[in-house]
């Protein structure tokens, strides 16, 4: 098969800022494989989790030096990809890529949008969180008002919010911030908290209390990576269900969690694709857990490959696409707060026509 790669820059309608820093656009790449005349389409986009970074060069150099290797396999030979992609050590965002794209190409292949292929019920899709970073109280206000009255023009029905708190400046802001949004949200259906691991022990309990008291479905990431014998205190006394984001990146890293949170949230970016995504799902409800899918700067191509595998989700919170300025791509719709995959083979996923509305 032969490969292609390049690189987009997205840009956000809304900086979005969490504990660790602030993102304002992210340029990603795109991953094409070619076999028979049939092209997948993959996407990796960076991330870091505390000292942890996959970068777009990193990222795009692992993926020109595993090339060469890819020209005497066909898309179909996936399992043969798999154990070459770990024998040469790629990072998951570059796994992702490859993966995603050869789903693409299988899926095309076989003129079946992914979601049918694996069986799946688009009708147990759950709404899309979309999400409200760290903020002034007020500007954190006017983003959910954003969000919520994003519906004249182009409804998308967003039904719940997740709001970035670990503020640097304390829980106080934090709670600040909260009933600033709660205030102009007083009836959603669904509210949860993500501190990016920006919280302290004797923080997250007093937030904990603080925000169950006020109705909110999840707290995810409450304490850094690395704390995870400290949420184990947290988990024995929280009113509230814990996730756990950049605690968990593969499979693997599920059952030392399992009696510490509630569930998982499922990046493909951190999974390496959705190959591993899937294992994921399948580990966790194996241990009783919660499944959640979320994202990075992600187009609508990656949160469209996600899509097609959530109905097996009891979260989401694939709405990065939804706050870009200049998407290159068109996959799936919202409807209802719903990202609903379509009918198209593969990912189902177009590039967007100059001068088409995002």
């Amino acid at each position: 098969m032969r490969f292609h790669i390049q690189t987009f820059t997205v840009h956000k309608r809304f900086a979005l800022t969490i504990s660790r820093g602030t993102t304002a656009q992210s340029t990603n790449l795109l991953v094409r494989v070619e076999h028979e005349g049939i092209e997948g389409w993959g996407e990796a986009s960076p991330f870091s989790v505390g000292d942890y970074a996959q970068t777009t060069e990193t990222i795009a150099r692992s993926l020109q030096k595993i090339a060469p290797l890819l020209k005497a396999l066909s898309p179909l030979e996936r399992q043969r990809v798999e154990h070459l992609m770990a024998d040469v050590r790629l990072p998951s965002a570059a796994r992702a890529a490859l993966d995603i794209a050869l789903h693409d190409w299988a899926g095309k292949y076989t003129n079946l949008p992914l979601w049918q292929g694996w069986g799946l019920d688009r009708d147990r899709i759950v709404p899309t969180s979309a999400t409200i970073g760290l903020n002034p109280p007020d500007v954190a206000q006017q983003r959910a008002k954003d969000w919520l009255g994003r519906g004249s023009s182009s409804p998308i029905g967003i039904q719940a919010l997740k709001l970035k708190l670990g503020n640097p400046e304390g829980i106080e802001a934090d709670q600040a911030m909260f009933s600033a949004v709660q205030e102009v949200a007083p009836n959603l259906p669904q509210l949860s908290v993500d501190a990016n691991g920006g919280w302290s022990l004797p923080d997250a309990l007093k937030m904990c209390d603080w925000l169950a008291e006020r109705g909110v479905t999840y707290v995810e990431q409450p304490l850094a990576k690395g704390q995870e014998g400290d949420l184990l205190d947290l988990y024995q006394r929280s009113p509230l269900p814990l996730l756990a984001d950049e605690s968990c990146f593969t499979s693997y890293d599920i059952l030392p969690l399992a009696d510490r949170v509630h569930g998982v949230n499922i990046k493909l970016m951190k999974a390496g694709g959705l190959t591993e995504a899937l294992r994921m799902v399948h580990t966790a409800r194996a241990c009783g857990l919660k499944v959640m899918f979320g994202c990075y700067s992600d187009s609508a191509l990656l949160n469209t490959a996600a899509a097609h595998l959530s109905p097996l989700a009891d979260y989401l919170d694939l709405d990065s696409h939804l706050n870009l300025v200049n998407d290159p791509f068109i996959g799936a719709t919202v409807k209802n707060g719903r990202v609903m995959p379509n009918e198209r083979s593969g990912l189902g996923v177009t590039m967007r026509q100059r001068g088409e509305e995002g």
